[in-house]
């Protein structure tokens, strides 16, 4: 099967993400800035989770980048994924709603691991799918980077229950690993 559709209707489904999660920040009625104070939790939240679907989009993008060919396990590893990220609005409203409070934080961080299995499971699907000579196999190697942030995770879900603020700063971590692309395909491409 080809991947232009695949691509097409994640492409889509990030871009509808994100347009949800920026149409819960209501403006205030006040017209003075002051009235924007109790909007920062909702930001914060927003911005990070802006972040890490930016992350994912730049990544997806990297990887179907060097796809050869997909099948039917593929396309439900992707849709996967997209369940998960679908999510990232809802823990978003609800973290900066009550102002990173335990439960919140980490549910947020529930949606962060399952969508990091999820891709993990889809690069796993399109690397059994290709040889041991393709690009993309050779690329992604073991994937040290993923299972880091998987452990990171699996750490800040009960740390939230200890001091949110532990949890928040372990999830801008996992962040910043994978705030530049990933750059294992475009080294393997360029030589």
């Amino acid at each position: 099967m080809r991947k232009g559709r695949l691509e097409a209707f994640s492409d889509g489904v990030l871009a509808i993400i994100i347009t949800i999660m920026v149409l819960e920040l209501a403006p205030p009625h006040e017209a003075d800035l002051s009235a924007l104070q109790p909007l920062i939790p909702k930001f914060l939240s927003y911005i990070l989770s802006f972040i890490f679907l930016g992350i994912y989009w730049n990544n997806h993008h990297h990887l179907w980048q060097v796809v050869e060919r997909v099948n039917g396990s593929i396309l439900w590893a992707n849709l996967h994924l997209l369940f998960w990220l679908s999510l990232v609005p809802f823990v978003t409203g609800w973290m900066g709603e009550n102002h990173f409070a335990k439960v919140p934080v980490a549910m947020y961080g529930a949606v962060l691991w399952s969508s990091a299995v999820a891709y993990f499971i889809m690069v796993r699907a399109l690397m059994a799918r290709h040889d041991e000579t393709s690009v993309l196999v050779i690329a992604l190697g073991d994937g040290t980077k993923e299972r880091i942030s998987l452990l990171i995770y699996t750490a800040a879900i009960p740390l939230a229950f200890v001091a949110s603020w532990i949890s928040m700063t372990l999830y801008v971590i996992v962040a910043i690993m994978w705030l530049i692309p990933d750059r294992r395909i475009e080294r393997t491409l360029n030589g």
